[in-house]
């Protein structure tokens, strides 16, 4: 596999209270069934996939995602999940509104480089740390930012990084029939997300503008047609 060059749009967190029902909301929603997906041991967590690349970002999924109740994490019993999903306020929107986009993962080819230029604006995006999970395929193995506190930055705006292994889920995951087109940036501090977007090397991946509220804005091409998903604050 080619070392990557580039950093790039990896996907999309979308947050489900649990997996079936994440599921349902992928086919009512998009009219197809997520791929298999896997446990993270590391996290108590578990997913569903849909590959969703297209000629404008060739290498990018949809991560429906959820706690595992059989489950149990192995980080420290004082650090939280990922994608602030032990958010108290985050899990009621989502037990009351269903299924959501919430989030974003960036793929950089270098994640310890993207990090040290958050650092020199302040900005702490957590640490790289070691994930893998096991796939009929062979064990998945990257490096992913996480903080202690599990918070994503930016009201999701500002993406968890991600550098992988020599396997992307990209290479297994078959061909949806759902596109990725587009995904937009909205946010009230638009001056500080492009700063700290170009500062982790994602210059020409996101280019934040200025809203009333923040909000991540997918538009996908369905086999119902175009269909945008948006993030939600409420």
């Amino acid at each position: 596999m080619t070392a990557q060059t580039a950093a790039c749009v990896d996907h999309l967190v979308v947050l489900a209270s649990d997996l079936a029902t994440g599921v349902q909301w992928c086919e009512r929603t998009l009219g197809v069934t997520p791929a298999a997906g896997g446990e993270h041991p590391l996290m108590g967590t578990h997913n569903r996939l849909l590959n969703v690349s297209s000629p404008t970002h060739p290498r990018a999924y949809l991560e429906i995602i959820a706690i595992n109740p059989q489950g149990s994490k192995s980080i420290p019993d004082s650090d939280r999940r990922w994608f602030d999903m032990d958010d108290v306020a985050l899990q009621r929107q989502v037990a009351g509104h269903g299924p959501q986009l919430i989030h974003w993962v960036a793929s950089v080819p270098d994640v310890a480089a993207s990090l040290a230029g958050l650092a020199t604006l302040g900005v702490d995006r957590g640490r790289a740390i070691t994930a893998s999970r096991p796939t009929p395929q062979g064990l998945l193995q990257w490096q992913i930012t996480v903080r202690p506190d599990g918070q994503r930055l930016w009201d999701g705006c500002l993406p968890t990084l991600i550098e992988w292994g020599a396997v992307h889920p990209c290479d297994h995951l078959p061909a949806s029939g759902v596109q990725l087109q587009s995904l937009a940036l909205q946010h009230p501090d638009t001056r500080a997300l492009r700063a700290a977007c170009d500062a982790a090397g994602l210059r020409e991946v996101a280019l934040p503008t200025e809203g009333p509220a923040p909000q991540l804005h997918a538009q996908l091409l369905t086999p119902r047609g175009a269909l945008a998903l948006q993030s939600s604050t409420e």
